[in-house]
């Protein structure tokens, strides 16, 4: 195994449902990015985006990569939506791997509460630019594409053929 398997795609891709039972499969930890700033500030990402900017969330991502790198040596992460986009040095951080799933399939996986709780959703139309935008950076920057848009148990084994 890879000592780090990074985890990336667009909100609502399943990199949580996927990195969790992947970690469980590797017997290693699961880290999720937006979790570990959450409990690092105290507040929701949502908040952190109300009561700060975006400037201020994408320093906060910055600051997480780093400390991954620097303290942990083997685990499953799930990296923010953004990150990869933001933060050049996730890419050292370990073998990224980009669960892609359409845009519509993301919107239909979604309550409307979870729609409500991440900031980008405010706006459909503007999410949807923003998921065109990021599909082609994480198509570039992918170690592996996953096509993701089935399920989880699929997902694992096309994963585990890739020798992660």
């Amino acid at each position: 195994m890879s000592t780090k398997i990074v985890l990336i795609g667009f909100m609502g891709s399943g990199k949580s449902s996927v990195g969790r039972r992947l970690a469980k499969q590797k017997s290693t930890f699961f880290l999720d990015t937006d979790a570990l700033i959450e409990s690092a500030e105290g507040k929701s990402i949502s908040d952190i985006f109300h009561d700060e900017d975006e400037a201020y969330f994408r320093n906060l991502e910055d600051k997480t990569v780093s400390w991954l790198k620097s303290n942990v040596n083997k685990a499953v992460i799930s990296a923010g939506g953004g990150m990869l986009v933001h933060c050049k040095e996730l890419k050292d951080l370990g073998t990224i791997v980009y669960l892609k799933v359409p845009f519509k399939t993301i919107l239909s996986r979604m309550t409307v509460q979870e729609l409500e709780k991440r900031p980008l959703f405010k706006d459909i139309a503007e999410a949807e630019k923003t998921y065109n935008e990021r599909d082609a950076i994480y198509e570039k920057l992918a170690d592996v594409v996953i096509d993701a848009n089935t399920t989880i148990n699929t997902i694992l084994d096309r994963l585990n053929q890739e020798k992660l």
